[in-house]
C-alpha cells in the first residue's frame, strides 16, 4: 500500500495524484481535505480542514509551514494521518505537498517521496521536507533544472517532465485544427489577480479574436477543457504546474502570465519557459493597446512543447513509486544515487545527459 497526501489548494495536486496513482503497480490511498472525486475508485481518507483566521505560532518560529498551536482541526488532521500509517503500515508515503505530512510519515518510519516545487524552496521547512525524502519527483524536464539546488537534492531527483491528465489523449476529431482566431483564457482554481475590467479591455482591443474564458468570477468552471484547448489558436493562462502541463499536452501556443504565489513558484516556472522559448511570457497583464500584436505574435510561435511534455510523465513517476514501494525492509538501504530505472525515468527522449536507458 502507498499513501499519497494531496494538498487542497487548486486542482493541480489532485489531478497529478490521480494520474500517477492510476499507473502504480499496487493499491494507492489518497489522503486529502478535498472532496473525493466521483471518478476516483481507490481508497480515500478524508481529512478535516485546519483553516484558522487567528493562528498561534503557525510556523513553529519559522521551522515549519503550518502547525498552529492548540488548533483542534490541525490536531485531528495529523492524528488521522498518523492513525492511517499505524493501521495500514504503508510501504511508501508520498507528500504532494506538505512538509508536516512528510515529516509525520518519516517520523513513523515510512519511506518518503516528496513532490518538488519550483521557486525559492531553501527555507528551513522546505529543506527539512526535501532532506527527509528518499526521492523527489520534479514534474519538469531535466534540461530545465531548478537553479541553486544542493547536490544531494539533485542526486535523488527524478525529472519526469510535465504530468497531465491529457497525456496520450487523442485530439477530438472534429476539433483537430484551430477555429479561426479563438483565444482561451484559463483562470486557476487557486485565485488570480486578473479581473473582468482587464479582460473587457483586451476583448475590445481585439475585435478580430473570439475570447473564451474558463473559470474566474464570471465564467463557469469547466472540468474538462481539453476540446477547447485543442481548437484554440492561443491559450492565456497562469504559470501553475497543472495549467502549463495541460497546454503542453495540447501542444497549443500559450501566453503565460504568472500569478503571485508563495515562494515565487509561478515566476520560477515562467522564467524556465521563457528561457527555453517554450511559451510567450509576460510578467503582468498587458495594456489594452498591446493585445492585437501580442496575440498574433504569440499564436505564431513554433511548437516546442516536446521539451516540457514527454507524454509519459505520470508513468515515469509511477515507476519510481512502484520501485521504491517494492523494496522490503531487508533490502532497503540508502536511496541509490542513480539506479538504471531511475536514470531512465528522468531522461527525456533524445536527452542523453539524464542517464542511459
Amino acid at each position: 500500500m502507498i499513501g499519497y497526501y494531496v494538498h487542497h489548494q487548486g486542482r493541480g495536486h489532485l489531478h497529478r495524484a490521480q494520474c500517477i496513482a492510476a499507473r502504480v503497480d499496487g493499491p494507492v490511498t489518497l489522503l486529502s481535505s478535498l472532496p473525493r472525486p466521483d471518478e476516483w475508485r481507490g481508497p480515500w481518507v478524508s481529512l478535516p480542514e485546519d483553516v484558522t483566521h487567528d493562528p498561534l505560532d503557525p510556523t513553529a518560529r519559522g521551522r515549519l509551514h503550518w502547525v498552529p498551536l492548540h488548533h483542534r482541526g490541525h490536531r485531528e488532521r495529523m492524528g488521522i494521518i498518523a492513525d492511517w500509517i499505524r493501521r495500514e503500515t504503508p510501504s511508501l508515503f508520498v507528500s504532494d505537498v506538505s512538509v508536516e505530512a512528510a515529516a509525520m510519515a518519516r517520523l513513523m518510519g515510512t519511506p518518503l517521496v516528496v513532490a518538488a516545487m519550483r521557486g525559492e524552496r531553501r527555507d528551513p521547512a522546505h529543506r527539512l521536507g526535501y532532506d527527509l525524502a528518499d526521492a523527489l519527483i520534479a514534474p519538469w524536464p531535466c534540461s530545465l533544472p531548478e537553479p541553486g539546488w544542493p547536490a544531494h537534492w539533485r542526486a535523488k531527483t527524478v525529472h519526469t517532465g510535465s504530468i497531465s491528465r491529457y497525456d496520450g489523449r487523442p485530439r477530438p476529431s472534429s476539433d483537430s485544427a484551430p477555429r479561426g482566431n479563438e483565444v482561451v483564457v484559463m483562470f486557476g482554481a487557486g485565485g488570480s489577480r486578473w479581473n473582468d475590467a482587464r479582460l473587457r479591455e483586451a476583448q475590445r482591443a481585439t475585435p478580430d479574436w473570439t475570447w473564451t474564458v474558463l473559470g474566474g468570477p464570471r465564467a463557469a468552471w469547466l472540468d474538462d477543457p481539453w476540446p477547447l484547448l485543442c481548437r484554440a489558436r492561443l491559450v492565456i493562462t497562469h504559470a501553475g504546474q497543472n495549467a502549463v502541463a495541460e497546454c503542453a499536452a495540447a501542444r497549443v501556443p500559450t501566453l503565460v502570465i504568472p500569478q503571485d504565489r508563495p515562494y515565487r513558484e509561478q515566476h520560477a516556472t515562467a522564467h524556465a519557459l521563457r528561457a527555453a522559448g517554450l511559451a510567450t511570457v509576460r510578467e503582468d497583464w498587458p495594456a489594452a493597446g498591446e493585445w492585437p500584436a501580442l496575440l498574433s505574435w504569440a499564436a505564431a510561435r513554433p511548437d516546442r512543447w516536446d521539451e516540457w511534455s514527454h507524454g509519459d510523465g505520470a508513468q515515469r513517476a509511477a515507476r519510481l513509486l512502484t520501485d521504491l514501494a517494492s523494496r522490503g525492509p531487508a533490502s532497503r538501504g540508502p536511496a541509490p544515487r542513480a539506479s538504471a530505472s531511475r536514470a531512465s525515468a528522468s531522461r527525456a527522449p533524445g536527452q542523453g545527459a539524464c542517464g542511459p536507458r
